[in-house]
């Protein structure tokens, strides 16, 4: 009898610090765009491999592209009292109230890729993020070299309002008007998909006769890319030989289009960030305070030249090398 009593006080004081071992973790809640792209899939792994190994519970939400989706799961994540909240947004504006809630409820916030436009940034503790006004300053610079400056130009826009799309598109624009002879002459969103892309396309296609007098297709990301190449290659056309084909991301799909010769360059969007953005959450949590408002990822110009180096990283990291 008393030991039958030892054994049932010792589980109902196990059951209790295990309770409160669980109660005291580390929970996250990590708000996601979506799925639209192979670049966003790639880093929404990335982010939960990286939570696991630093033995953080992340509660995902993925918005599917809809912003009302977002703030909903920032409200639901102030609710359930996370310790941290990470935001990858849709759209800059839109978000002042929540992250003002977020701020009330002494619950830091952390913005990462794209960032949010709020009158008051005290709750965000920092962006980790790469520089999307670079990016299309790299774009451009190469597409200005590979042209010798002389280049009417198709623009492929990412989501209307998001970040990677305004400043994508002024880096790019920054470069090319110091070259008289480079100018965008046709622009639409393709809203970050290969499905838009494709699409987009296809209506450029149709409205200058075959891309007659067109040097260059710049897309803001590579998902887009790709379906525009599928347009192309459908219309008879040749991406990569005939016109420059030049994007943002750097997914493994669009280094296979290089080596196929379908596509020129594209600059780096790095996406296996997870373990830096869980290195500074960490960080603050733990006590330090001093980080930049932005923490920048770098970003590389990938071409033809390095494109199957590429394709064998990529092939390494999913065995884990």
């Amino acid at each position: 009898m008393h030991s039958s009593k030892w054994v049932g006080a010792w589980a109902t004081g196990a059951a209790m610090m295990f309770a409160a071992s669980a109660a005291s973790a580390t929970t996250v809640g990590f708000a996601q765009t979506g799925h639209e792209s192979d670049w966003r899939t790639a880093f929404s792994a990335s982010m939960q491999a990286a939570a696991k190994e630093a033995g953080i519970e992340m509660k995902f939400s993925d918005a599917d592209q809809k912003p009302e989706n977002q703030v909903k799961a920032v409200h639901d994540f102030i609710a359930q009292k996370v310790d941290a909240i990470v935001i990858a947004p849709i759209v800059e504006t839109g978000w002042d109230q929540v992250i003002k809630e977020a701020g009330e409820a002494k619950i830091p916030v952390f913005i990462v890729d794209r960032d949010v436009k709020v009158a008051d940034r005290s709750p965000i503790v920092a962006r980790v993020a790469a520089d999307f006004h670079l990016e299309g300053k790299l774009a451009g610079a190469w597409l200005a070299q590979a042209s010798k400056g002389n280049c009417n130009v198709v623009e492929l826009q990412g989501t209307v309002g998001s970040s990677p799309a305004i400043l994508r598109k002024k880096g790019f624009e920054e470069v090319i008007s110091l070259f008289p002879g480079m100018k965008i002459v046709k622009s639409q969103s393709g809203d970050f998909t290969t499905t838009g892309g494709k699409e987009v396309m296809e209506s450029f296609i149709k409205a200058t006769d075959g891309l007659k007098g067109i040097c260059a297709v710049w897309a803001h990301n590579d998902n887009m890319q790709l379906g525009a190449i599928q347009a192309m290659k459908e219309a008879g056309l040749k991406p990569g030989k005939d016109i420059l084909m030049v994007s943002v991301d750097g997914v493994p799909d669009i280094f296979k289009a290089m080596v196929a010769g379908e596509a020129n360059a594209s600059v780096e969007l790095r996406s296996g960030i997870g373990k830096e953005i869980f290195d500074v959450i960490k960080g603050y949590l733990g006590g330090k305070h001093d980080y930049p408002a932005w923490v920048v990822i770098a970003s590389d110009l990938h071409t033809q030249a390095d494109a199957q180096h590429m394709i064998d990283w990529w092939a390494s990291q999913k065995k884990g090398g």
